[in-house]
């Protein structure tokens, strides 16, 4: 019988061969090769109708010198001072940029700047710390700065006393890192925030910018540190740069938009007006005076208080006025010192309360008597403290604090 049929282990016919390859896995093979080619022509085509497009590859209005625009970086802009200093540049229309690690200042404060200024290249927040110094290489780098405000800082007398290598390191060593950066991308000019604790306590009132600086407690020694190292940078170089001695800042923003808020764990090394804010609000038994033995007139410290907006006009003013290859130094202060006897009495008519005080021992690192000679900044910068009534400015910020009982988190307004 004929058998058509195949026997199994007949071979199969060979399939044509290429180069070891046969047909079959060659035509799959290219098959894929095909659909990868495809794939890649069309990223290629998007990628080239994207950069075609006016908004790809358009660099950050932050990262370029605008014509006819100054581009401030304001380190610690998310603080009482910093942001108050933020919404003047802003309304001055400059384009500032903050840097803030959160750590003193309120995000609240930056949501509330960027309500007022929403348009595109005027504000841009940034969060980073100044002691890193590659993050703040790459800040730099990334933006076209034409001038810096270095606000950030701890900042309270007493907690100095206490944490002395905290104030160093925050204060003078973040300054060389802003400095570094500063001299690495050509930023020429510098509006210093400084104090007038470096001058310590003088034998001679008032203080004037050629009174010796003796500073008593670490804050005013790592200022002044701050300062030495300006300074003589400054010798070798084309910056033009403006240090700013300002005695102790009170008030608020006029309009209410802006307070200060300082964080509850803080309170015990606070500004006297933050001091007396809690006592009026029942946040604190009462209010405690440290110190009634000093050479003074009552036995209390007396200060120059000065308001925030008029300080916030002398950093603006000293913006405008900074020349290449000088450096300015100017106190910031009204010229006329008060008491905190006095203060205490004008607190309790700004709030409208018989606030309690108990007079306790002196705190380490306090001076007797400190106020300043304006006559320079006068002179020289045509800026004069406008908003010189004590009562008055504890009253605007004091209608901040009673419509701001949580800071700047939800608005609450109180009795």
């Amino acid at each position: 019988m004929l058998n058509f049929g195949r026997n199994r282990n007949q071979t199969r016919p060979n399939r044509l061969s290429l180069g070891g390859m046969d047909y079959s896995d060659l035509k799959r093979k290219n098959g894929y090769v095909g659909k990868v080619l495809l794939a890649a022509s069309l990223t290629v085509l998007c990628i080239i109708m994207l950069k075609q497009s006016p908004n790809f590859n358009t660099p950050s209005m932050f990262s370029v010198h605008g014509t006819g625009v100054t581009h401030v970086l304001v380190t610690g802009g998310a603080g009482y001072i910093g942001s108050h200093a933020t919404m003047r540049l802003l309304r001055d229309k400059y384009r500032v940029t903050i840097v803030d690690n959160l750590s003193r200042g309120n995000l609240g404060a930056v949501k509330v700047l960027q309500e007022m200024f929403p348009d595109p290249g005027k504000l841009q927040f940034i969060y980073a710390d100044l002691g890193d110094a590659k993050a703040v290489n790459k800040i730099f780098s990334e933006n076209a700065f034409d001038a810096v405000m270095h606000f950030a800082a701890v900042a309270y007398v007493g907690e100095s006393t206490l944490e002395p290598l905290r104030y160093y390191h925050n204060i003078t060593s973040n300054t060389l890192v802003i400095l570094e950066a500063m001299a690495a991308h050509g930023v020429k000019t510098l509006i210093y925030s400084s104090t007038c604790a470096t001058y310590g306590e003088p034998e001679k009132m008032p203080i004037t910018e050629d009174t010796q600086q003796l500073p008593i407690n670490p804050y005013g020694k790592a200022k002044k540190m701050s300062e030495d190292i300006i300074r003589d940078f400054s010798k070798n170089s084309d910056m033009a740069v403006m240090i700013l001695r300002y005695f102790n800042v009170i008030g608020s923003d006029p309009d209410g938009r802006l307070g200060e808020a300082p964080r509850p764990e803080l309170r015990e090394h606070g500004r006297i007006s933050g001091a007396c804010f809690d006592a009026a609000r029942g946040i604190i038994p009462g209010l405690k005076v440290k110190g009634t033995d000093y050479k003074t007139a009552d036995g209390t410290c007396v200060r120059d208080y000065i308001d925030v907006t008029d300080l916030v006009d002398a950093h603006v003013k000293a913006l405008k006025k900074a020349q290449p290859r000088k450096v300015g130094i100017y106190n910031v202060g009204t010229g006329k010192g008060r008491s905190v006897k006095e203060f205490v009495s004008a607190c309790q008519k700004a709030t409208g309360v018989n606030i309690k005080v108990e007079y306790l021992d002196r705190r380490p690192g306090d001076y007797a008597e400190v106020y300043s000679d304006p006559t320079k900044i006068r002179l020289e910068l045509n800026w004069t403290a406008k908003y010189t009534n004590l009562e008055e400015s504890l009253r605007m910020a004091w209608r901040w604090q009673k419509t701001h009982a949580n800071g700047y988190g939800p608005v609450m307004v109180t009795s």
